[in-house]
């Protein structure tokens, strides 16, 4: 049982920590594929590792008499196993994402319950992603928004159910971090919006925050000094991303509000082939790692999906 904080092992990091981010397989796939992962990136001391929960999905399916049926299917079950499992064969504190979206109040208390049960204490608590979501969910079933997730974490280690009963408290409670945005979450009417909500995810307990993926360090540097102007002491984790395709180019930006820097761009935009495009990237991560690490940021979290190769080279590069 692993009952090290991750707050923990990022402020005793002896330099700048690595972590990394994946997903659980598709539904019907082996576990050793997210095995396959670790394996290749544990050489470099992971302090801790992330796994991603995703909700459900509607898709639309041709009956044989010709009519069409709405279904909804969970793609990548598995996060809270998978935490689990991984924390036990590797050692390595394992980190489930907690998202609202998609997932009622009481099935994250059974979440939170098996969690305890296994020994995995450390948390990633988010919203989620709305865009695949037919409607608004139902504020008497769901959390619409991070911090309302938070309450319901901070109320669970206090020994409080979802229902308002109550019932012993966990001998080790919850940790956690949670997700903020150097380019402003695309919700957020205003850049001092988005700062008012980190500091209130702080305020009510989360240990550090992780960046949504960015390729100019000059915004997070930006970002990083508005949030301690305005009190925010906790460290705040670049999240990074090495691109992998030529399309990402004008993909990114669309979908996680990312800038592509333009000496970046314009290389980008020479690149004939995916495989000159993921070269570049790996080339332009190593850069952008290095000078984060000389601005002495605690740790750099890699979102390796669909990019583990290129992690692997940028952190052999780095560390």
């Amino acid at each position: 049982m692993i009952r090290t904080k991750v707050i923990d092992l990022i402020n005793n990091s002896k330099g700048t920590a690595f972590s990394f981010e994946l997903l659980p397989p598709l539904k019907g796939n082996s576990i050793q594929m997210v095995y396959n992962v670790v394996d290749k990136l544990r050489e470099f001391d992971p302090q801790y590792i992330n796994i991603t929960s995703h909700h459900s999905d509607n898709e639309y399916k041709t009956l044989p008499d010709g009519t069409i049926q709405r279904v909804n299917i969970r793609k990548r079950p598995g996060s809270v196993a998978i935490a689990s499992a991984l924390q036990h064969k590797y050692g390595i504190p394992a980190v489930p994402h907690i998202i609202c979206k998609g997932f009622t109040k009481d099935e994250t208390e059974y979440a939170l319950i098996d969690l305890n049960f296994l020994g995995v204490y450390n948390l990633l608590l988010l919203r989620g992603d709305v865009k695949t979501l037919d409607a608004p969910h139902d504020p008497k079933l769901y959390h619409n928004y991070a911090t309302e997730l938070q309450q319901q974490v901070n109320d669970f280690n206090r020994g409080i159910a979802v229902d308002g009963s109550s019932f012993e408290a966990n001998e080790t409670p919850f940790t956690y971090g949670m997700a903020c945005y150097p380019e402003k979450h695309e919700e957020a009417p205003n850049m001092e919006a988005d700062i008012f909500y980190a500091k209130e995810k702080v305020r009510n307990g989360a240990d550090y925050l992780v960046t949504q993926m960015f390729f100019d360090n000059a915004k997070y540097y930006a970002f990083v000094e508005r949030c301690r102007e305005e009190g925010i002491t906790v460290p705040i984790i670049p999240g990074i991303k090495p691109i992998v395709f030529k399309n990402q180019l004008n993909v990114l930006p669309k979908v996680f509000r990312s800038d592509i820097p333009e000496p970046f761009a314009s290389e980008l935009r020479k690149c004939q082939t995916d495989a000159e495009a993921k070269v570049l990237g790996v080339e332009w991560c190593i850069q952008q790692c290095k000078d984060l690490m000389a601005h002495n940021v605690p740790s750099l979290h890699f979102y390796t999906y669909l990019a583990s190769d290129s992690v692997y080279k940028v952190a052999k590069a780095i560390y």
